[in-house]
Parts: C-alpha cells; sequence; structure tokens
C-alpha cells in the first residue's frame, strides 16, 4: 500500500508563489493518477490538479490554471505543485492522493490513498 507525505506548505502574501511536494512510499502503478486537492473551512475538497503516472499528462481545475504547474519525478517518486501568483482564495489544506485509473480522477470520494495534508495561506 502506498502511503503518501505532503510538504512545503506554510504563509505567503498575496502574488507569491509556493511549492509543495508529495513523497510516496512504495511502488505507483503505472495506471495511476497522483492529485492534489485542498480544502478550507466550511467547504468541500476540491480538486487541484492531476498527473497520470505514466504518461505525464497534467489536469487543473479552472481556478488555478496557468497559476499552478504540477510534474513529477518517478525517479524519486515524487510528485510536486509549483503555485505562483497566490491569491488569498488559495488558502486551504492541500492534500496528495492517488488512485488507479483515470476515470472520475477529480472526485475525492473515488481516491484510495491520501497524504495527511499541508496548510497554505495567503494573506491580502
Amino acid at each position: 500500500q502506498v502511503q503518501l507525505v505532503e510538504s512545503g506548505g506554510g504563509a505567503v502574501q498575496a502574488g507569491g508563489s509556493l511549492r509543495l511536494s508529495c513523497a510516496a512510499s512504495g511502488r505507483i502503478g503505472t495506471t495511476y493518477i497522483v492529485a492534489w486537492f485542498r480544502q478550507s473551512p466550511g467547504k468541500e475538497r476540491e480538486f487541484v490538479s492531476g498527473i497520470s503516472w505514466s504518461s505525464g499528462r497534467t489536469y487543473y481545475s479552472d481556478s488555478v490554471k496557468g497559476r499552478f504547474t504540477i510534474s513529477s519525478d518517478p525517479a524519486k517518486n515524487t510528485v510536486s505543485l509549483q503555485m505562483n501568483s497566490l491569491k488569498p482564495e488559495d488558502t486551504a489544506v492541500y492534500y496528495c492522493a492517488s488512485k488507479d485509473a483515470l476515470l472520475w480522477f477529480t472526485m475525492p470520494s473515488r481516491y484510495t490513498v491520501w497524504g495527511q495534508g499541508t496548510q497554505v495561506t495567503v494573506s491580502s
């Protein structure tokens, strides 16, 4: 069973940048997708970005497209999320997750493995 550990969260002013990392222990299958979700108080967990482990194809929510970049390093078993031009509405706990197959990849209920989350706070 793969385990995921996030790092890199913190506090930054609007317009700043942060880089989140997700380290996986154990083998991630070639059919898997690794994704980032976020959740702020009182809101549902929402899809942010995902990457296909085999093809490297990337996916983004409309709210972060053009500002965030997801990447993977299969040799190190890591996935990173570079977040630029951060806005106060990006404030949330960010979670790394993985699932087998791309179907329903924006739905958090379909993911079987989750990290513990890392806090990102963007002040205005």
